[in-house]
């Protein structure tokens, strides 16, 4: 007789999907839903300001929250549900292009610095707060060389504010504002139609303190830049310092070149990450690990459940079989129900609900659906997923229950509805009124809030109760082996066998196949730079899969085989205790790569990655539950039992 292991076919599947994914060319594509806009020499562009950012506080702020030059009217753009969670608030600016018309030294404002407008600039400097635009849908970066290659660059998403420096011979040291601005406009130019198409928005910060005359709004001349006199502003030799009661003179430069980077390929540049070498390496390395161990295990679990299968159903004809050993011996307990096994079927539905939301989500990003474009777009998706994966959760939890013979479905159901999602809201909602209490526009309005709980109430708690119902009203699945009436004593364990041990043991190896992939996620998330790379991403989840199966299956083996059939609970966290070190190392990350020193910001960072930690438990943990449960019921049902 022989057995198959479903990871095996995951496995061989992985290795498809790898090479699959690492043939697919990277070359650039029109994105489904997005059109290019294109654009006649003179015709206005207007520029668009984002959020103030900071690597060091995490707390955005409005870019009118300073004081810089304001339109007549400040409009606000319309913004899906995910621009307004991440805290986005794009609103019109007093910077208004003209297609290929390039443009030197334009006035945009003169403004008075008070005490107030004073204190807040300097607090913004000091915090490294940084200047994000938008000119057609293209962030604003700034372009540094690279000292490992001559030529190449990489793109510093915004400008900041300013910088602290020095006189030369003075030790005090001073605030100085940004305040001329040089834009590059690239386009890429369809001589036929003589129309052009924006390929990027690039900008070099200068501070300048500014001489004139007399004072005449935008006709004032200005004797520190005039094209006239071939007064181009090229360094910030003479900066302008943050004063009280002094005047500061925001000026800027646009100029137009054009590119050979089509319409198509334009985010190509911004997408290129800067260590990509060791990302590449980094990923193939571990992916050819996993790989290995996994088939390595695979092996190893064939060969010895074969051997045993076959062992058990000869002894079943000799009168050895009065002495049975080993994992038979627990047949008549291992599919009694657990302890709390309520509290089970709930986290294995809320597992489920995120494996689907995960699933879809990543096949979508794969597919292209979910560019940095689309602004948003990523986080959008995944909580409209996850609230309508809430059918899956509830059929599941359901369906677990009436294996235990439970009858409370409706119980079950409730509980699957507000467990999680409740105690997530909670620890959001803690964590946005500090966030509301520091002014930051990262602040959730009362009306996204309102959103948020309607899309759970409204949807999210209705869908969980029709999958209960429909997963409740499915006939129970019927266990290949008989249950006794009377447990039996499960003997002393060793030391190694000891239920925390084996637990902490199991979440290591899942944690090991995606930490490397968690150091790039988390550096795009905490130090605002774009993740794109949703190819290998997806094979990392694929790859999370096998292994949490695996070691789950391995370990559950182990147990069986020392008698202790208590395996329900301890599957689900032998696999699930990776989260543990997901948040340990992110607490590692926190002392070692950030720079966070206030301590709302910190609090805000440890809350955000324990509600990523305690989903990541629940999927982790959902994954290697089900592995256990199916290999469970294969080899008992491969068995002869008298």
């Amino acid at each position: 007789m022989t057995i198959s292991l479903p990871a095996t076919a995951v496995a061989l599947f992985v290795v498809l999907a790898a090479l699959c994914l690492l043939v697919v060319p990277s070359a650039g594509f029109y994105l489904p839903g997005v059109a290019p806009n294109d654009f006649e020499k003179k015709d206005h562009l207007p520029v668009k300001v984002n959020k103030l950012t900071s690597i060091k506080t995490q707390l955005p702020y409005s870019f009118y929250s300073l004081p810089f030059c304001k339109p007549d009217t400040i409009v606000d753009s319309a913004e899906n549900l995910g621009e307004v969670l991440r805290g986005d608030r794009i609103e019109n600016s007093p910077y208004v292009f003209e297609m290929r018309v390039p443009q030197m030294c334009q006035i945009v404002c003169k403004i008075s610095v008070g005490e107030k407008e004073g204190k807040g600039l300097k607090e913004k400097i000091e915090d490294e707060y940084r200047v994000n635009m938008i000119l057609d849908n293209l962030p604003l970066v700034v372009p540094i060389q690279r000292v490992d290659q001559e030529g190449a660059y990489f793109y510093q998403h915004g400008f900041h504010v300013g910088a602290k420096g020095q006189y030369s011979g003075s030790k005090d040291e001073k605030y100085f504002i940004h305040n001329h601005l040089s834009f590059t406009v690239k386009y890429h130019r369809d001589a036929q139609r003589d129309v052009s198409r924006i390929v990027a928005f690039e900008v070099k910060p200068y501070s300048v303190k500014h001489e004139y005359g007399q004072w005449n709004d935008k006709k004032t001349h200005l004797t520190t830049c005039d094209p006239h006199a071939k007064r181009i502003i090229t360094s910030s030799d003479s900066p302008q310092e943050v004063e009280v009661g002094k005047d500061i003179v925001f000026t800027y430069d646009v100029d137009f070149k054009e590119s050979d980077i089509k319409w198509a390929s334009r985010w190509d540049s911004y997408l290129l990450m800067t260590d990509d070498q060791i990302h590449w390496f980094s990923i193939v390395n571990s992916l050819m690990i996993v790989l290995f161990l996994s088939g390595m295990v695979a092996m190893i679990m064939l060969r010895t459940l074969y051997r045993d299968i076959s062992k058990y159903n000869q002894l079943e004809t000799q009168e050895e079989a009065q002495e049975e050993t080993g994992w038979k011996l627990v047949h008549g307990d291992v599919f009694r129900p657990p302890a709390n096994s309520d509290w089970l079927c709930v986290y294995v539905g809320t597992g489920v609900q995120f494996f689907g939301m995960m699933l879809v989500t990543m096949v979508f990003a794969v597919l292209g659906f979910l560019s940095p474009s689309n602004r948003g777009g990523l986080m959008t998706a995944m909580l409209l997923l996850w609230v309508f994966m809430g059918l899956l959760a509830g059929y599941s939890s359901s369906r677990l229950y009436k294996l235990f013979k439970g009858s409370e479905w409706k119980n079950i159901a409730l509980r699957t509805a507000f467990t999680f999602p409740g105690s997530v809201f909670t620890v959001f909602f803690f964590l946005n009124i500090l966030i509301w209490g520091q002014k930051s526009s990262g602040a959730v309005p009362f009306t996204t809030m309102f959103a948020l709980v309607l899309l759970w109430f409204g949807i999210s708690v209705p869908l969980v109760f029709v999958g209960s119902y429909l997963g409740f009203k499915k006939p129970a699945i019927e266990d290949p082996v008989k249950t006794n009436k009377i447990p039996r004593q499960v003997p002393e364990q060793a030391w190694y066998m000891n239920s925390i041990f084996s637990i902490l043991i199991g979440g290591i190896l899942p944690f090991g196949a995606v930490f490397i992939e968690l150091f790039f996620i988390l550096t795009s998330i905490w130090l605002h730079q774009f993740y794109y790379i949703f190819g290998f991403l997806f094979l990392v989840f694929l790859i999370l899969i096998v292994t949490c199966a695996e070691i789950s299956i391995v370990l559950c083996y182990f147990q069986l085989c020392s008698e202790d059939y208590l395996w329900w609970w301890r599957s689900y966290l032998t696999s699930g205790s990776s989260a543990l070190y997901l948040f340990l190392y992110a607490t590692f990350y926190f002392f070692t790569k950030l720079e966070i020193t206030k301590f709302v910001s910190a609090i805000l960072y440890f809350g955000y990655m324990l509600i990523a930690s305690y989903a990541f438990f629940a999927l982790t943990g959902t994954i290697g539950f089900y592995a256990c449960l199916m290999f469970t019921r294969l080899i008992y049902s491969s068995v002869k039992i008298e």
